[in-house]
């Protein structure tokens, strides 16, 4: 990708994948050239302002609220949704534990 902004800064860190699910402010046509230049299928809602829609596949993109509830019961924890830690190790430590402590509840 050309421009180095937003989601492009750390499109090289991405993982090797088959799909990227994301919501509509994800969707240019640069990010979607990029993913399939990687061999990654976009599964994104076209912005409401294309004339012409990209197909997605809705049944996928219908999971993404799983993702979307783990940063909800995340953010119920005051330390990590204040970013409270200095240190990027500590507060990575208490999503651990809070991420451990939602999944035995």
């Amino acid at each position: 990708m050309s421009e180095h902004k937003g989601a492009s800064l750390v499109f090289d860190a991405l993982p090797p994948a088959k799909a990227l699910i994301a919501d509509r402010g994800y969707d240019s046509t640069p990010f979607r050239q990029a993913l399939a230049a990687k061999g990654i299928e976009p599964c994104i809602p076209s912005s409401r302002s294309r004339k012409i829609p990209y197909p997605y596949d809705k049944a996928l993109y219908r999971q993404r609220h799983k993702v979307e509830n783990l940063f909800a019961k995340l953010k119920d924890w005051r330390r990590i949704a204040t970013r409270d830690d200095r240190c990027a190790h500590t507060f990575f430590s208490a999503i651990c534990i809070a991420a451990a402590v939602i999944f035995w509840l």
